[in-house]
């Protein structure tokens, strides 16, 4: 690794950058209609070989934001991301994070909000960061209270995903709450 290189030790997970290897694991956890269904539409569905090409790619750029891989036992399982607000939103960001479907319910996903967050505020001086979750995302929006985010409102019909409106909620946590 280089000195600049990201690295996290957590004790479900490690969060480094993305690397070129990645793509066979990037394609199976992301071809996945049910991790679909809870990202934005830039997240191609079913999702190939040129896509994870290109998305490990864009991410070593840090044109997205700042994009982590979420690794289990040396294979990327999943994505976390912190995106910069610009202007008079300059110290806050978006949270945003999937894991693959057979990695659900163990744990990973709160360690990983939980430890960018911190990051976030430490790190990267963001004063808040937040979230949006679709309204049928349960399972994000406990992991988000888990890491002490809250729910500040819901944005009626503001998204459209699978042919249809969807509410989405906003879940923020400011430093030092």
């Amino acid at each position: 690794m280089a000195p600049d290189d990201f690295y996290i030790e957590l004790e479900t997970c490690t969060i480094r950058d993305w690397l070129q290897g990645d793509e066979p694991s990037l394609v199976r956890h992301a071809n996945n209609r049910n991790v679909w269904i809870n990202s934005r539409d830039s997240f191609p569905s079913p999702y190939t070989p040129a896509d994870a090409r290109t998305w490990i790619g864009l991410a070593s750029t840090h044109l997205l934001g700042q994009v982590w891989a979420i690794v289990v036992g040396g294979f990327a399982i999943g994505s976390v991301a912190l995106h910069p607000g610009d202007d008079v939103c300059r110290h806050s960001a978006e949270i945003s994070f999937w894991i693959g479907q057979e990695f659900w319910g163990r744990g990973i996903a709160t360690d990983v909000t939980r430890a960018m967050t911190e990051w976030g505020f430490r790190e990267g001086g963001f004063e808040r960061i937040h979230a949006y979750v679709f309204e049928w995302n349960a399972a994000s929006r406990r992991v988000l209270e888990k890491a002490g985010y809250q729910v500040e409102g819901k944005l009626r019909r503001s998204a459209f995903k699978a042919g249809q409106f969807v509410d989405q909620l906003v879940l923020a946590r400011i430093r030092d709450e």
